[in-house]
């Protein structure tokens, strides 16, 4: 069941109500009851419920990309470093 916010003109008085989608908005206000409430336009939040989802919305780790991050020329030119100061494996020759 949604939550809808409204906004009371007379007072100024703001306040939420949960209601079902097909009821009429409502016009009294609770505070100091005047028919002067109107519903206000809110963003369309909602939460996922059950098992399987992550709270960035994917359904799991198996969907994500392991490469989503941007790479920085700061962490390019540090692994062209690594590379080029990492020591040569010893060659195995045998003697025959």
């Amino acid at each position: 069941m949604p939550t809808y916010d409204y906004a009371c003109d007379a007072c100024g008085h703001e306040f939420e109500r949960q209601q079902r989608i097909t009821e009429k908005p409502l016009k009294k206000c609770p505070k100091c009851g005047k028919n002067q409430a109107r519903r206000m336009i809110g963003g369309g939040g909602f939460i996922l419920k059950g098992g399987g989802w992550e709270s960035d919305l994917y359904s799991g780790p198996s969907n994500r990309s392991t490469s989503s991050a941007p790479k920085t020329s700061e962490s390019s030119s540090s692994s062209s470093e690594s590379k080029s100061t990492a020591k040569p494996s010893p060659s195995t020759k045998s003697d025959s």
